[in-house]
């Protein structure tokens, strides 16, 4: 596969990018349109990757990085309608920070009849142990604890969440509710009137040998409860210490099933290139097959979307989030994939090469 050009959005500040594409002979394009075609009429490329994830871009009020991941997807969906053809799509991270684009993005694909996936590359990192979930699994309640302090972070465990719970009994059903609670004392309260969450949380202390509540120490730490229309329950709790950890009281076994993925490296390291989702996306590209349901980015998505949402209404915030009901995201479908995550031995921590010269040691 070879990369055919690339559209920089914010292009004059884009120094890397610009160094990188030259020691590449990747053309940059000024607009989508003419990275689509290659400066031609039509779509003339086999696949499109999305990466609105990095730049100088603002915040508002709700803490929502406005990043132009649907601006760039809409700048796509021009040239496929006018081309009257269509190519797989990767999105990175989740498709947008607002249900109504969200959900426009995820149609459009539909619609058009491209294969669509992206998501967090965290549930296909390597996992201590190195299992996978089999369908059909009978999950009662689950969680994942991550750093989740901002709309970056909580995705990362939602879209690790989802990963788990779309293999439970029967499928995924949908999303019922979502709710925020955004402060240690009062995410707290929820949990200890919820024990199955408590439990949860003591069993990944004692699997990483940590002291008894550890996790309840965390006077700031905030949650992100989950209800499914099947009456599966999940919740995204903040803490530190265990990279992400997924955790699962399934029916039938006296103990939690507990699931890490660690070590995550920086983003300057050889050793997160190495991650499983270039494989996926090279694999999509060329199968023209989603490697997930890409129903799964869509809930992952508006999950993140409804708990952001959550703590504010009447331009007012709240610690304890409002219960947003979410009749529509009542989406079903039963995944077949099996697991995709990395195995075996981890490379070694080394400096990530670019490839051009003169690029400063260290980085």
């Amino acid at each position: 596969m070879d990369v055919a050009s690339i559209y920089l959005h914010q292009h004059d500040i884009s120094e890397l990018a610009h160094r990188v594409a030259q020691a590449k002979d990747i053309p940059i394009f000024r607009t989508v349109a003419n990275a689509l075609t290659l400066g031609g009429n039509e779509l003339a490329v086999d696949g499109v990757v999305i990466v609105g994830e990095h730049g100088d871009y603002p915040t508002d009020l709700k803490g929502r990085w406005l990043l132009p991941r649907w601006w760039l997807y809409n700048q796509m969906i021009r040239v496929f309608e006018r081309s009257n053809r269509s190519v797989p799509v990767f999105n990175d991270k989740h498709l947008s920070y607002c249900w109504n684009e969200t959900k426009w993005m995820f149609d459009k694909s539909r619609e058009l009849n491209f294969p669509l996936t992206g998501g967090s590359s965290i549930p296909l990192y390597y996992r201590r142990p190195e299992i996978e979930l089999d369908i059909n699994t009978p999950i009662k309640n689950s969680i994942v604890i991550g750093g989740a302090s901002d709309e970056g972070g909580i995705f990362h465990c939602i879209d690790v969440l989802q990963s788990f719970v779309e293999m439970r009994k029967g499928g995924e059903t949908g999303v019922k509710s979502v709710q925020a609670i955004r402060g240690g004392a009062e995410t707290w309260k929820w949990v200890e009137r919820n024990p199955w969450v408590g439990n949860l949380l003591d069993s990944v202390a004692k699997r990483f040998e940590l002291q008894p509540g550890i996790f309840q120490e965390n006077a700031n730490a905030n949650i992100c409860i989950v209800e499914y229309n099947d009456g599966t329950n999940a919740a995204i709790v903040a803490g530190r210490g265990v990279g992400w950890t997924y955790a699962g009281e399934i029916e039938g076994q006296n103990e939690p099933t507990i699931i890490s993925m660690l070590g995550w490296p920086g983003p300057f390291d050889q050793y997160h290139a190495s991650n499983a989702q270039p494989h996926w996306i090279t694999e999509l590209m060329v199968t023209k097959k989603e490697p997930f349901n890409a129903e799964r980015l869509l809930l992952s998505s508006g999950i993140t979307n409804h708990y952001i949402d959550s703590s504010w209404e009447n331009g007012r915030f709240s610690a304890v989030g409002r219960r947003i009901e979410t009749p529509f995201m009542s989406v079903s479908y039963l995944p077949t994939r099996g697991a995709q995550f990395n195995k075996g031995e981890r490379p070694p921590s080394l400096p990530y090469i670019r490839g051009f010269a003169g690029e400063p040691t260290g980085l």
